[in-house]
Formats: structure tokens, C-alpha cells, sequence
């Protein structure tokens, strides 16, 4: 016969049994949401991003390589409804983007021992960026060159990520998620001290690619797309991490942030950001 001690202790084992139940339930449940957010923050991407992700911050350049990705519509992140806060920056400057590609990557003309920082003139004030030539020097050395050639003047950002990620993607002359430079970078960096835990810390711009967590396809598939963290996210360690936001520069992102992002584009997958946040010139200096 079983003692009111020991059916005590029998409900409290069970009890606890349940609880690691549902705790397990729990982490299952937020892997797979935080999957489907990352796959679908892509350039039209089918990558991956947070938490080990299929897809999210994808560079969509559909002339940059072939394992192009495309999130679907059941895996975009749902965005906050649009602010009714008033367009926290100014218009943009007259000018279009351009359409200019080029074949192959530039070749290397930059100072590896050197700093470089790199300057976003947008809409809602300058985002000052410090640059890791030494650690990345294929991705800067390509900032470097089509910031020379005017390539992301008169760009928009055109994604905003307010939920699972923190992040601002720019860097595409289409505004549409699928524009690119017509040529790949190789993947830099992936072991930086300041990714740990996978977490891209708040302050990190890091490349958009089309890597497929999943299928392990669309390395080094990096082109002219790009995001800048704006809170700690947790993402693999897939993105070339080649820059750091200045402390000015983070006060601009957040007032993008906190105007929050659009509906998902049925089209795109895209949440724009309500912010009119376009680049009107992007500068690389050597210091």
C-alpha cells in the first residue's frame, strides 16, 4: 500500500516531468518560429537568420549566384502595425539609384593594416560606420569600391525586422530585395570574438547572403546587400560581420526602429520600415 509520504513524492516527480514537458515544448516552438522569422529575412532570401534559421537575411540578387532563395509567404515574420507616429526623417535628396553591375569582384586595392570607416548620409541623419579591413578585407574592399562608384546613393532600406530579429536591411539599388552588385564575396569573419552565443550583438552590420542553413547550399554568395543590428539578435553565425555602428549612428537606428515596420509584402516578403530611410550618399575613407 502506498504511504501519503510516498504518494506525495509521486505527484511531485510527475508534476516536474510535466513541467520539463512543456519547457522542451517551449524551446521546440521557438526554434521554429525564430526559423521561419530568419528564412524570411532575406533579399528575397531564402537563408537563414536567427536562430539557426532557413533564410532571413538573404541577399535576393538573383544575378549573384545560384542557389537564390526565396521565402514564401507563410514563413515572413509578422511586422507592428505601421505608426502613426509622423515620418521621423526627412525626404530624400533628388537623384535615382543606379543600375550599374559588374562581372567580377573588384579587385583588391585597399590597406589591410589601415582603418577604414564608412558614412550613411540617409535620410534620418548620418549612421557612421567603423569597418574590419583586417578581418574582413573582401567585403570592404567591396563597400570601398561601389561606395566609389556611387552605388548605394539614392538607395532605400528596404526591410525592417521588429520581431525575433533587430535589424535594418539596405544596400539594394532595386529597393525591392533583389537587386545586387552582379558579382559574390566570399563569407569573412565568422568566427569574430563578438559573435557569442549566437548572438549578433546590437551595433554589428553584417552581410546579407544566400546561405540555406538547411541545406548547407549559398555560401560565399554575398553581394552589395546589408543589415546593421539595432538590439542584441540572435543569429548563427552565417553573415559577414565587417563593421560596427558609431554610438551617434545607433541613436539614427533606433529612431528608425521605434517607427516601426510595415505589413509583410505579399509580393517581396518585405517589412519596410515606416522611417523614409534612404541612403543619399555613402562614403569609404581611409583614416
Amino acid at each position: 500500500m502506498v504511504s501519503q509520504e510516498q504518494r506525495k513524492r509521486q505527484l511531485a516527480r510527475e508534476k516536474f516531468l510535466r513541467q520539463q514537458q512543456r519547457r522542451t515544448e517551449a524551446r521546440r516552438k521557438a526554434r521554429t518560429r525564430n526559423a521561419a522569422i530568419a528564412s524570411a529575412l532575406g533579399v528575397i532570401l531564402i537563408g537563414s537568420l536567427a536562430l539557426y534559421t532557413t533564410g532571413v537575411l538573404k541577399d535576393d540578387d538573383k544575378t549573384n549566384a545560384s542557389a537564390d532563395v526565396t521565402p514564401s509567404a507563410d514563413v515572413t515574420p509578422s511586422a507592428s502595425a505601421p505608426s502613426k507616429a509622423p515620418d521621423p526623417c526627412e525626404k530624400p535628396a533628388a537623384g535615382k539609384a543606379k543600375t550599374a553591375t559588374w562581372k567580377k569582384e573588384p579587385s583588391m586595392t585597399i590597406d589591410e593594416s589601415a582603418k577604414y570607416t564608412m558614412k550613411l548620409a540617409t535620410t534620418c541623419g548620418d549612421i557612421d560606420i567603423d569597418l574590419k579591413a583586417s578581418a574582413a578585407p573582401h567585403t570592404v574592399n567591396s563597400f570601398n569600391f561601389l561606395a566609389g562608384k556611387g552605388f548605394f546613393d539614392h538607395t532605400k532600406c528596404h526591410r525592417l525586422v521588429d520581431s525575433g530579429i533587430y535589424v535594418l536591411q539596405c544596400g539594394d539599388p532595386k529597393g525591392t530585395g533583389t537587386g545586387g552588385p552582379g558579382y559574390t564575396i566570399p563569407d569573412e569573419n565568422l568566427k569574430d570574438k563578438s559573435l557569442k552565443g549566437g548572438v549578433y550583438p546590437a551595433g554589428t552590420v553584417a552581410m546579407a547572403n544566400q546561405y540555406n542553413a538547411q541545406t548547407k547550399q549559398g555560401r560565399n554568395s554575398g553581394g552589395s546587400q546589408f543589415f546593421l543590428v539595432y538590439q542584441d539578435s540572435q543569429l548563427p553565425a552565417d553573415y559577414t560581420p565587417f563593421g560596427t555602428v558609431s554610438e551617434a549612428g545607433m541613436k539614427i537606428l533606433k529612431k528608425i526602429a521605434d517607427a516601426g515596420a510595415q505589413p509583410a509584402d505579399p509580393t517581396t516578403g518585405n517589412t519596410a520600415p515606416n522611417a523614409t530611410v534612404v541612403i543619399n550618399k555613402a562614403t569609404v575613407t581611409k583614416s
